[in-house]
């Protein structure tokens, strides 16, 4: 049984780590959040330290490790804190899984890079869409297509819209510093399980940039990406709408529909198990998406020029 501590247990995506830390018959010790409202740690682990103030889970966290040992630290904080928080688990000489994104910037990998080095300890992403079974499959099949003409350039369409509220741009996410803007904060993962399969990107084009929208163009080795992701629920076709839905994730791959709709719902517990069998997503893994999110960041939006994603007309 593994020891864990936990930071950021108030977010969104903490109780899956929970989850999952249960699901693999391991222990969380103790977890940090400056928010104090979070009973879902009851449905998991009811004994589990909490602190709300860095400074005393530092202090037990140094207390605990004195007689025992924490193996790994989860990190779920906000997406500007990811690597400070990475660097404390090492430098605690324990494992550390990170969510998406990994960190902001490339240049934050290659500092992580030597810190890991030092300590001795990984560092481990979750990439969890090169877990999914539709993922997997579709890689195969590429894979072999390639194999028998490798020069084929397959042309793909994303389309990620997720509904969120005023909420959203009052909190952290809504704010490009400390959430890395749209493209990091809802596209990493798709941009990883793309660049994965059809190779690195070669050229990066931005059509639109606004708080709530991002849009572009990719040149990957073997194929060309219109994507589009907001979080506007305004951009949502009608047809879905009319279900009640306020979600919509689409990839076609020459044209046709990849179907992945499904089979998300234990995919922390699975990449858990991975890491700790010691087959997860390091930091060369995640170099690639954090520097195609990155140079998003930095690039200028040409406009409506050249091959953009149809739903930009909807702008």
């Amino acid at each position: 049984m593994k020891n864990f501590a936990l930071i950021g247990a108030s977010g969104y995506i903490a109780p899956r780590h929970m989850k999952a830390i249960k699901d693999t018959d391991n222990n969380l010790i103790v977890s940090l959040d400056p928010y104090d409202g979070i009973g879902i740690i009851d449905s998991n682990f009811p004994q589990a330290d909490f602190f709300t103030e860095f400074e005393k889970f530092d202090t037990f966290i140094n207390s605990f490790n004195r007689q025992n040992k924490i193996d790994y630290f989860s990190i779920c904080s906000p997406n500007y804190l990811h690597e400070a928080h990475i660097r404390y688990g090492l430098q605690h000489k324990a494992d550390v899984i990170c969510e998406k994104p990994l960190v902001l910037n490339p240049s934050d990998i290659d500092a992580l890079k030597i810190i890991e080095k030092e300590s001795g300890q990984k560092v481990y992403n979750i990439l969890q869409l090169r877990l999914h079974p539709s993922i997997i499959a579709l890689k195969e099949r590429i894979s072999k297509e390639l194999q028998e003409n490798p020069n084929k350039i397959y042309d793909i369409d994303l389309t990620y819209l997720t509904s969120r509220g005023k909420w959203y741009f009052t909190s952290w996410k809504g704010d490009e510093s400390k959430s890395g803007g749209i493209a990091s904060n809802i596209g990493v993962h798709f941009y990883d399980m793309l660049c994965w399969i059809f190779g690195d990107v070669e050229e990066n084009i931005v059509h639109i940039k606004t708080p709530d929208t991002n849009s572009g163009y990719f040149k990957l080795k073997n194929a060309t990406v219109r994507w589009f992701l907001s979080v506007n629920y305004d951009y949502i076709p009608d047809d879905v709408k009319a279900t009640g839905q306020r979600t919509f994730r689409s990839i076609t791959v020459d044209k046709e529909e990849l179907e992945f709709s499904g089979g998300f719902t234990d995919l922390h517990t699975l990449s858990y198990q991975e890491i700790i069998k010691g087959n997860g997503f390091g930091l060369d893994e995640a170099y690639g998406s954090i520097r195609t999110v990155s140079t998003i960041r930095n690039l200028d939006a040409i406009g409506l020029k050249g091959d953009y994603h149809p739903f930009c007309k909807k702008i």
